[in-house]
């Protein structure tokens, strides 16, 4: 299937994602599972969400050291105490980068595509992707969980940003002479 990027204001992202029914699947977990992933390395991102390619399923996938991640219905079981405050983006959300503080180990649960059941602690990077991407799926926008200040200060350079590519014509920065 062909996939494509959904715009930052679809209502797709603010709604709460379906579970996905390996019973009755409204599409092929594992053709999914490759064309989320082309995806992923199409766009040079770490993670994805069905979501932002217009699927209302629980699924993701990530990068991960050292094999790629798809996750069908994840869950967080456990979060460290341990936080860590770093400067995220998103895929969706093209130029916005906030600084978060999200922890800094994880414990998870999801199921692969083929159905089976797997049981992961991931830390550091993976961590935060996981938990960036969980948001997605919850509807959430991952800037929500900046403090004020950063996701403030965040927004305010990034629609400077966007006013400012607007107004600018292709090729506006050539030196013309008379």
């Amino acid at each position: 299937m062909e996939l494509k990027l959904v715009a930052d204001n679809d209502p797709i992202l603010k709604k709460e994602c379906d579970v996905f029914d390996f019973s009755n699947p409204p599409v092929d977990p594992i053709e999914l599972a490759k064309d989320m992933v082309k995806f992923l390395y199409d766009n040079n991102s770490l993670g994805l969400s069905a979501n932002q390619v217009g699927l209302p399923y629980r699924v993701f996938c990530m990068r991960g050291v050292p094999e790629n991640f798809v996750c069908y219905n994840p869950r967080i079981v456990t979060f460290s105490e341990d936080q860590v405050l770093l400067e995220e983006n998103c895929l969706t959300y093209n130029g916005l980068c906030v600084k978060i503080k999200r922890p800094q180990h994880v414990r998870v649960r999801f199921t692969l595509p083929n159905g089976d059941t797997m049981t992961k602690q991931f830390t550091g990077m993976t961590a935060r992707v996981f938990q960036h991407e969980m948001e997605h799926m919850d509807g959430n926008v991952f800037y929500h969980s900046a403090n004020l200040v950063h996701r403030e200060q965040a927004l305010r350079r990034w629609k400077l940003g966007k006013k400012f590519e607007m107004n600018v014509t292709p090729n506006e920065h050539i030196l013309h002479r008379p």
